[in-house]
């Protein structure tokens, strides 16, 4: 008869220690969805969208364009793997950024000319706006 009634202590326990883990594993849940979600960016529509942007403006030529393009893909390829630190880690984003954006612009230098690259800088957004698609490459 003991041995009965600690077996169903036992079972019952376990019973009431599983159910009870469920609403802990809930609320850890709950607590991580909560969290800052690391920013998003469509690289391809992003490029194509810069991309248009720039052939008018700099007056690309066709040789020039799948170069800026690759370049510029390169670079929001590179620009999205760091964007959950600018919500973490300021200054290290921003460290990383001009890293990167360094590398952007010296390979736009070979890609256009001169009279291109100085309109290129020529065409930064004063603010980030998020509906200017140039924002990417400079904020």
């Amino acid at each position: 008869m003991k041995k009965l009634l600690a077996l169903l202590f036992i079972i019952t326990a376990t019973i009431s220690l599983t159910y009870a883990q469920n609403p802990l594993d809930k609320a850890k849940s709950a607590a991580g969805g909560a969290q800052l979600q690391t920013p998003k960016l469509d690289v391809g529509s992003a490029a194509n969208s810069i991309l248009g942007k720039l052939t008018p403006a700099l007056g690309l030529t066709e040789k020039q364009k799948p170069n800026v393009l690759s370049s510029v893909t390169g670079f929001l390829k590179d620009k999205s793997g760091i964007l959950g630190m600018a919500q973490t880690d300021k200054a290290g984003y921003a460290s990383k950024f001009a890293g990167l954006q360094g590398g952007l612009f010296g390979k736009l230098k070979t890609i256009l000319t001169a009279t291109q690259y100085t309109k290129f800088l020529g065409l930064k957004p004063k603010t980030n706006d998020p509906t200017n698609a140039l924002s990417q490459l400079f904020f």
